[in-house]
């Protein structure tokens, strides 16, 4: 059996929405010391409350990286209270799966985006 699902790897090789929002109006930054994953997460979220758009800057494994675009995809277009309630098994499920010593990475996706939603709510609210 492979240690990364074809999923992971797609998402690793050819990552979505990666980049910067210079207009966001949400931004979340989380980390992990142990493996040394840095996550940022960053959103333009409309008077709706949609997220139309939403970016990242990931500086770590193929997992954090994967982890991120997948979870980002997963918001894209959706309502905050949605994007609130995405897991990390969520995104490790979408991902076909991570090694568990991976999962922490999917962690870091859920922590970044709930930063960035409450960031978005701090300034806005």
């Amino acid at each position: 059996m492979a240690l990364y699902s074809e999923k992971v790897m797609d998402h690793f090789r050819n990552p979505r929405n990666v980049g910067v929002i210079e207009d966001a109006n949400g931004v979340g930054e989380v980390g992990n010391a142990v493996c040394g994953d840095i996550m940022k997460i960053y959103l333009k979220i409309n008077s709706d409350e949609v997220i139309e758009d939403v970016k990242f800057e990931t500086f770590g494994c193929g997992s954090a990286i994967a982890s991120s675009s997948m979870a980002t995809q997963m918001i894209k277009g959706k309502p905050v209270s949605e994007a609130l309630k995405l897991t990390n098994q969520a995104v490790t499920e979408a991902l076909d799966g991570l090694p568990p010593h991976k999962v922490h990475c999917s962690v870091l996706a859920e922590e970044a985006i709930k930063k960035a939603v409450n960031d978005y709510y701090e300034n806005n609210k």
